[in-house]
């Protein structure tokens, strides 16, 4: 077969494998960056080629990997390129010292224990064509790396961005990657001239460089921003001029004896931060960079990752060994650090693991490495996974160090002086397309002689773009998001009430199970949400939704709006069982907090079925209401064959239908935890679906906090008489 096409063909495979386990590993919580490294292993001689050798040598033979190395080598000084702009300064202004000594003391203790375990690795799984001084300078760099673009998306999926931890952390990665790079730099230099001796002259003419970069290069760059404000876009001249400029840079700083990467990232350090300009130039750039050219690289590092190399349990502890320094390293040099400077226990350990973070830079580092022939192709599968597996056990262990309750705490608003009786939380995907939820929410539970509180909660998806996700670019997009709540919530809640409406707007990987979570967190006692038709599927509770109801401890309610402008005339079908009483305990909530409502609870009867008798709660709740509220209560009895077509007939007259998710109204969970929607695709008013989780009424608390007030009323009338 022809090259060129071959090479196509693996480029197709490698895309979509890596985006499928990628994917796959975004559902477990792990960044998706460690799902495409695998995919790219998955595609070597330690999976593919073990399994099938004929075919993974048909698919990937020889005259392809240049190709392919190519490509990769492309991709690589693009990435560089946005590593060093997503490098805001403003990252190094925020507790600099201590950001300073931690990362140092992070990179000084792994490199020193990677320099001296050189002393066991060199003989054992060296080539025998490097110098020792460029193994061990080599080996100590590459157990010092921390990633600083996965431990940005750790930090913004994990909400800490806005935390001292989640500042510190950011800072001293920032630090850490510019010593590590230099670090790094100077290995190569040594790796390429043999000596130490023989390398000054190439680390002079870098510091030389890296100067004018930071004098010359910042000045013409500085034209292109001025240009881009003047204009007010980012065209095709400036695009070509900036990426001109990185491949120039690129190949400056392989003639100079370092390596074209560096050339990139300083193009991208030096950058002014316009935000405009930083955030189009990155949008532009790294779609095409890292869903087509970066898996390349990935696939291109997997072919060069032997697993089977390790066919011995001595080997395998090497393995380990190099996981627990690397591991160890990091750790407790920041950790030690981190106390020296004052900072507590629990934040001094999450940023230990938080340093840890390697991934995708650790890869690029040892790619470099085995092309320099400094280390051995089986010394460079250890690295591999040592590379993996910090960067894997990152988030498990920061979520156990620094639980996402604790981070809640750190950076929620003070509490009321009085606490809320009753929660209701409700997730808005869009706060300018559902307002409707947001009233509902308010004259649900916004009661003027009770405690109540509403939690608006906005999640924003964790994106896949590597600038998007940003820490400051999460940060403005919350913001955004807090003030278009806070003005809808202005317009909407009436000032004696607004302390009752509390926004929560964070980032989210997986929203319905972060939902769920919040809201137990929270102790809400119930989630309003709204609904929607899921992509593949016509069913109106499913998606998300079906998530939710299927998988929360709360009690739920989900909202099908059609143009609620109302709530006048309320309908409740009512048969007697839990999902049904939560129905009729809003149902009374609405109707006591609005003196205009009127409610009517419709008993439907089946010539082939009894009527189900009330049960002795709902008649003592209806003997207990006050008149001024049972006055208001019409309770009338239907005979009808099919009970779903009577509601939907009976909610023609009324402005909102409240029912709860039984078989009677073709709201039921089946297999898998599906919900069918009979009646949501029936009824013709605004519809209330609720499922109760938990045998309480807290309709009960609300009459006694309503009948309170009224006789009150009735002893100062007799007084005055």
């Amino acid at each position: 077969m022809n090259t060129v096409v071959l090479v196509l063909i693996d480029v197709v495979l490698v895309i979509g494998l890596s985006r499928l386990v990628g994917l796959a590993f975004r559902r477990i919580r792990q960044p998706l960056v460690i799902g495409e490294i695998v995919a790219g292993i998955m595609l070597g001689p330690s999976l593919l080629g073990w399994l099938t050798p004929t075919f993974s040598s048909v698919l990937f033979p020889p005259e392809t990997i240049p190709y392919l190395n190519i490509l990769s080598q492309v991709g690589l000084i693009f990435f560089m390129f946005l590593i060093g702009l997503e490098l805001d300064p403003k990252y190094l202004k925020s507790q600099l010292e201590a950001a300073i000594l931690t990362s140092h003391a992070s990179i000084l203790l792994p490199f020193s224990l990677g320099t001296l375990g050189s002393l066991i690795f060199y003989p054992l799984v060296s080539n025998g064509d490097v110098s020792f001084t460029a193994f061990a300078l080599f080996l100590g760099a590459a157990m010092s790396i921390t990633a600083f673009p996965v431990l940005a998306r750790i930090i913004t999926e994990n909400n800490l961005q806005s935390t001292r931890l989640g500042t510190l952390a950011l800072t001293c990665a920032a630090v850490d990657d510019v010593t590590a790079w230099c670090l790094l730099a100077l290995s190569i230099a040594v790796a390429k001239h043999g000596t130490i001796t023989a390398a000054i002259p190439t680390v002079i003419l870098a510091i030389i460089y890296i100067a004018l970069m930071f004098t010359v290069g910042r000045k013409f760059l500085s034209y292109l921003s001025r240009y881009y404000r003047r204009r007010g876009r980012l065209n095709q001249f400036m695009l070509a001029a900036i990426y001109i400029a990185v491949v120039v840079s690129a190949i400056i700083t392989e003639l100079i004896g370092i390596h074209l990467i560096f050339g990139a990232f300083l193009v991208g350090a030096v950058m002014p931060k316009d935000v405009g300009l930083t955030r189009e130039l990155a949008e532009k750039t790294e779609d095409f960079v890292l869903t087509f050219l970066l898996p390349i690289f990935f696939a291109y590092s997997g072919l060069r990752t032997q697993i089977g190399l390790l066919n011995s349990p001595v080997l395998w502890l090497l393995c380990g060994l190099i996981v627990l320094i690397a591991t160890a390293g990091k750790y407790i040099g920041a950790y030690s650090a981190a106390r020296f400077c004052g900072i507590q226990h629990r934040e001094a350990s999450a940023l230990g693991w938080l340093m840890n973070t390697r991934g995708l830079t650790e890869l690029i580092v040892l790619n470099i490495g085995l092309s320099l022939h400094v280390i051995s192709p089986l010394l460079f599968t250890m690295l591999v996974i040592m590379a993996l597996v910090t960067t894997v056990m990152t988030s498990p262990l920061l979520e156990w160090t620094y639980p996402k309750h604790l981070i809640r705490q750190d950076v929620m608003e003070p509490e009321a002086e009085v606490k809320p009786t009753y929660k209701v939380l409700v997730p808005i995907a869009n706060p300018r397309t559902q307002q409707g939820l947001i009233q509902l929410a308010l004259a649900i539970a916004a009661s003027p002689s009770s405690s109540t509180a509403i939690y608006p909660l906005n999640l924003l998806e964790a994106d896949e773009d590597a600038f998007a996700a940003t820490p400051s670019q999460v940060e403005r997009k919350i913001v955004e998001r807090k003030t278009h709540l806070h003005s809808l919530i202005d317009s909407l809640c009436p000032p004696p009430r607004r302390f009752v409406v509390r926004p929560i707007v964070q980032m989210a990987s997986d929203v319905a199970q972060e939902t769920t979570r919040i809201a137990e967190q929270e102790r809400a006692d119930l989630i309003l949400m709204g609904w929607h038709r899921p992509t593949f599927s016509q069913n109106r509770l499913g998606g998300r939704v079906g998530q939710i109801l299927t998988t929360s401890r709360v009690d739920v309610a989900v909202f099908v709006d059609q143009n609620l402008s109302q709530i006048e005339k309320l309908l409740v079908p009512y048969m007697p069982n839990i999902h049904n009483d939560l129905g009729l305990e809003i149902a009374l909530r609405l109707l006591i907090n609005h003196p205009k409502s009127q409610l009517t609870i419709l008993r439907v009867a089946s010539p082939h079925q009894p009527m189900t008798e009330l049960t002795y709660e709902f008649e003592l709740l209806m003997r207990q209401l006050p008149d001024v509220v049972r006055d208001r209560i019409q309770i009338p009895i239907i005979e009808a064959d099919h009970p779903v077509q009577a509601v939907a007939e009976a909610s023609y007259d009324v402005d909102l239908t409240i029912a709860g998710a039984s078989r009677e109204w073709g709201v039921e969970r089946q297999t898998l935890g599906i919900y069918t929607d009979e009646l949501v695709t029936e009824c013709r008013s605004s519809l209330l679906i609720t499922r109760k989780e938990h045998v309480t009424f807290h309709i009960t608390d609300l009459v006694r906090e309503f009948q309170r007030p009224q006789a009150q009323d009735a002893d100062s009338t007799g007084a005055s008489v």
